[in-house]
């Protein structure tokens, strides 16, 4: 028989957790990132302590992350841009700015330096699989690059 936790207990664990679903025709394919445990990197500090773009920032990693584990050799990720004429970037980067900034890096499909800026409250991120540029090399895996980059200092945000 399991112990109820305290009602105060309850209640900070329910806010220190984040809930999480998803549901698809592939059961396969399912909550694969929903389900998952979040990583250290993403647990060192509370979520209360986050802003809204640095929670939003972790998160995205994760889910780039999940979505490039998906493709194939022949694939890179990239973002299509909701809701406008923009085209699509080809992911490089990641960032945010507190408390309510969120910044992508890349390429334009025409090979041009871009950058997304965006407000939280804005964000609404389409991932795309793209053919890679370059044929000959293998892919670029941003979201495992980032992840590296996140986990790598002591205050979490990749900072050495």
């Amino acid at each position: 028989m399991t112990k109820d936790l305290p009602t105060t207990a309850k209640a900070t664990k329910a806010a220190a957790t984040p809930r999480a679903k998803a549901v698809h025709s592939d059961p396969a394919q399912c909550g694969q990132l929903e389900t998952a445990p979040l990583p250290k990197a993403a647990t060192r500090r509370k979520i209360e302590e986050k802003s809204p773009a640095e929670w939003a920032y972790e998160r995205l990693i994760l889910y780039i992350q999940n979505f490039e584990s998906q493709l194939d050799a022949s694939q890179e990720v990239a973002m299509g841009f909701t809701g406008g004429q923009a085209g699509i970037l080809t992911i490089e980067g990641v960032g945010f700015f507190d408390p309510d900034l969120v910044t992508f890096y890349g390429r334009d499909e025409d090979g041009l330096k871009t950058q997304l800026i965006q407000h939280v409250s804005q964000l609404n991120v389409l991932l795309r699989a793209v053919p890679k540029d370059q044929p000959e090399e293998p892919p670029r895996r941003i979201g495992f690059q980032m992840m590296q980059q996140w986990a790598g200092g002591e205050s979490g945000d990749g900072s050495v």
